[in-house]
């Protein structure tokens, strides 16, 4: 077959052609790193290429995910750092109140510091983070979680722990609620509370007996006996005798009556154990109650009622020392 020379120029022209361009497609290649540039150079290649592109995509996500519940918690053990320390300041003012030779006028000075410190904790329980948000309110980060109340403070957040993914299998929260945090605090020994007889009204708690006995917070022992029932101890005293009766008051049962009392005596029924000392007054009655949740607020506010309260002769004295003694166990249960 002859072949002309123009087809030899055209053929030679396109075979340049086609090296022209396979030379720039291999410019195209060094110069962006990649060796398929389009699906259809390696449809199997390219289609691994977008898995791996997504993965990558997935993990540098999944990266800042972490370092952001990081900062979040970071943020949030630094609030609760000061929270800590001024449990422990105030814990250290209930102990220093108890100071026999502070009288009633010292102890106002006190709870005055008291006061301060407690809007200083409702600040720190309103803590917002650097975008703005509240971190204890729950879902709703632009709620104010704790609001001012008498008696304390009340939340108005909600239960939401927010999470984050921080690997393909697994989330995590970052943030606790201000309910779980300050609110659900148990109070008592974490099983039962005891309390003199008291009343209560605006917030305020004023205890009713007129002796000088003063409850002990007690412990368990025999938990298969604890029956979760409430109690009131009440006190008789008749021809300088004294004698209590233990009333069941959940099911209107006395259990025993005309016990005779002794001061700093075990006094043990149902699985638990506490003492009473002093000189209780006839009718003096003091509550055993299943321990429950207490805001860590209300527990500042009753220690502050308890600072201003007289504290004049033997009654007024035992209220003091029965009124620290429930705070300051109140506010361990808050620190632990």
């Amino acid at each position: 077959m002859r072949i002309s020379t123009a087809g030899l120029f055209e053929s030679g022209i396109t075979r340049i052609n086609d090296l022209q361009s396979s030379m720039i497609r291999t410019q195209q290649q060094i110069a962006g790193g990649k060796r398929i540039l389009t699906p259809a150079d390696d449809p199997v290649g390219a289609a691994r290429a977008l898995d791996l592109t997504q993965g990558q995509a997935i993990n540098t996500q999944l990266g800042l995910n972490r370092k952001t519940a990081k900062d979040a918690l970071t943020f949030e053990e630094s609030v609760l750092q000061s929270v800590t320390l001024l449990l422990q300041d105030v814990k250290t003012l209930g102990i220093n109140a108890g100071n026999p030779t502070i009288d009633d006028s010292q102890r106002k000075f006190l709870a005055a510091e008291l006061g301060g410190r407690i809007e200083e904790l409702l600040g720190l329980a309103n803590s917002r983070d650097g975008m703005g948000n509240y971190i204890f309110s729950g879902y709703n980060v632009t709620a104010q979680p704790f609001l001012p109340a008498t008696g304390g403070a009340t939340f108005s957040g909600d239960q939401g722990l927010r999470m984050l993914q921080v690997s393909p299998s697994q989330q995590m929260p970052i943030n606790d609620t201000g309910n779980a945090i300050f609110e659900n605090i148990r109070n008592g020994n974490g099983t039962f509370a005891t309390a003199a007889a008291s009343t209560v009204s605006g917030g305020v708690v004023t205890p009713t007996n007129t002796g000088a006995g003063i409850i002990s917070p007690g412990s368990v022992v025999d938990a298969a006996a604890w029956t979760g029932h409430n109690y009131n101890i009440v006190f008789s005293v008749a021809g300088g005798v004294t004698t209590y009766d233990v009333v069941d008051t959940t099911t209107s049962t006395t259990l025993s009556a005309g016990n005779a009392y002794t001061s700093g005596q075990a006094i043990t029924f149902d699985g638990i154990q506490f003492d009473i000392k002093g000189n209780p007054a006839n009718g003096d009655s003091f509550t055993v109650e299943p321990s429950t949740g207490q805001s860590v607020f209300t527990t500042l506010n009753n220690l502050l009622n308890t600072l201003k309260a007289p504290a004049m002769g033997s009654t007024g004295q035992a209220n003091l020392s029965g009124g620290l003694s429930l705070a300051l166990q109140n506010i361990d249960n808050a620190l632990d």
